[in-house]
C-alpha cells in the first residue's frame, strides 16, 4: 500500500519526523531559485553563478535528507560498493556482484554478456549530467524541479523525494561548472590565467608567455663582488648625487 493510501485509510501511516519543517524549507529554497536565475544571460560572468550554485546545493541537501538513505548500487548486499561502469543489460549496478556473475560464467564455460551502453555517471550515488553546461540547460533543469516542487506534499512517496534530489544534484553540477573561470587564454594548464596582450594568437596565457621569455634569455654568469679585507671600507658608487646642504 502506498503512503497516500495508508494516509487516507488511517491505518498506521505517520508523517516522518522533521518532514514538515524540511519540506517548508525546501519549498522556499526552490521557489527562490527562479529569481536568482532570471537575471542571468548568456556570457554572464562566472561569479554570477556562484550564489545560484550555493542555493542549489543547499536545496539538494535538504531534498536528500527528505529522501530515504541512498543506495549507490541498488544492491542490498553491497549498498555502498563500487559501481559497474559497463553493467550488462538486466544486471544490477554493483561491481562486486557483477564480477561474481562474470566469473561464474567463465567457470561454466559460458560466454560473457556483452556490455550495455554506458550508464549515467553518478557521484556519491547521485547523477552527474553530461556536458555541455549552458544556461539553457540549467533553466531546463529548474523548470522540471519547480514543477515537482509544486506537486510535493507531506504524504508524497519516497520516490518523489528521490527524484527531486537527483534533479537538484544535476542542476547543481551545471551551475557549479558555469561558475568556474572561463578559459579565455586557451591554455589547458592555466584555464583562468590573465591574457598577455603582447603574445601571439593562441599563446595568450600570461604565465606560459613569461615562462617562454625566461627560457629565451641568454644565460648570465653572476658577477661576484671583490672580497673586502678586514678594516677596509668598500667604495660604493652612488646612483644619485647627494643633495646639497
Amino acid at each position: 500500500m502506498s503512503p497516500q493510501e495508508q494516509q487516507h485509510s488511517g491505518r498506521g501511516y505517520t508523517v516522518p519526523t522533521g518532514r514538515p519543517y524540511a519540506l517548508k524549507e525546501l519549498q522556499a529554497n526552490v521557489g527562490a531559485l527562479g529569481d536568482r536565475v532570471k537575471d542571468l544571460y548568456d556570457g554572464a560572468h562566472p561569479a554570477e553563478y556562484d550564489p545560484v550554485a550555493d542555493a542549489l546545493y543547499v536545496a539538494f541537501q535538504t531534498a536528500a535528507g527528505l529522501a530515504p538513505a541512498k543506495s549507490y548500487t541498488g544492491c542490498p548486499e553491497h549498498p555502498n560498493g563500487a559501481l559497474d561502469p559497463e553493467a550488462p543489460e538486466g544486471w544490477g549496478r554493483c561491481l562486486i556482484c557483477n564480477d561474481r556473475r562474470r566469473l561464474g560464467r567463465r567457470l561454466r564455460g559460458g560466454r560473457p554478456a556483452a556490455p550495455a551502453a554506458p550508464v549515467e555517471q553518478r557521484r556519491l550515488g547521485y547523477p552527474v549530467p553530461e556536458p555541455p553546461y549552458t544556461l539553457d540547460v540549467l533553466r531546463s533543469h529548474l523548470r522540471g524541479i519547480d514543477e515537482q516542487r509544486f506537486h510535493l506534499t507531506l504524504g508524497s512517496p519516497d520516490q518523489d523525494f528521490v527524484r527531486l534530489a537527483d534533479d537538484l544534484h544535476r542542476a547543481f553540477i551545471v551551475a557549479r561548472e558555469l561558475s568556474r573561470p572561463r578559459n579565455a587564454s586557451g591554455c589547458a594548464e592555466h584555464p583562468g590565467a590573465p591574457i598577455d596582450p603582447d603574445a601571439p594568437p593562441g599563446e595568450a596565457c600570461i604565465f606560459c608567455a613569461g615562462r617562454r621569455r625566461r627560457a629565451q634569455r641568454p644565460p648570465q654568469t653572476p658577477e661576484m663582488l671583490p672580497r673586502i679585507r678586514r678594516g677596509e671600507r668598500r667604495q660604493l658608487q652612488r646612483r644619485f648625487e647627494r643633495p646639497p646642504g
